[in-house]
């Protein structure tokens, strides 16, 4: 298991990228719009994990509440696992609580949200890079 990403909730992806493209010198690897997450993000190369910038796009999302509550900043960590669903399984039969159900996310990986009462107040995502998707 490695970390594929650390998700940070920003309010605007253009301006975030002053920083991290232009003055930290990042690679942007793309952008994509995930409307029924109510997001657009951002992926930066940074060695073998990412930068994943996440914007929110609508009132209702999970990020615009986030930063309404605590303000940008690193939203959750993520790690990479060969099976999500056999991961999210075999970590429940230990007492690991999840948020909803494995789903798509960005970048055509399959994730699942573990809940941060799990733990120590940490948001965490599994996440399963699939056949055939472009890294």
């Amino acid at each position: 298991m490695k970390i594929d990403h650390i998700g940070i909730a920003v309010k605007s992806i253009d301006e975030s990228l002053k920083f991290y493209k232009d003055t930290l010198g990042l690679e942007l690897k793309g952008t994509e719009q995930l409307d029924e997450r109510g997001l657009k993000v951002a992926f930066l190369k940074t060695g073998e994990s990412d930068i994943e910038l996440l914007e929110s796009i609508s009132m209702d999302s999970n990020i615009h509440k986030f930063i309404e509550k605590k303000g940008e900043g690193i939203h959750h960590i993520a790690l990479e696992v060969d099976n999500v669903e056999e991961k999210k399984e075999s970590m429940e039969k230990k007492d690991a609580k999840f948020i909803g159900e494995a789903s798509m996310g960005a970048g055509g990986k399959k994730i699942v949200f573990i809940h941060p009462k799990s733990t120590n107040g940490v948001l965490m995502e599994l996440c399963q890079h699939l056949e055939g998707e472009n890294e």
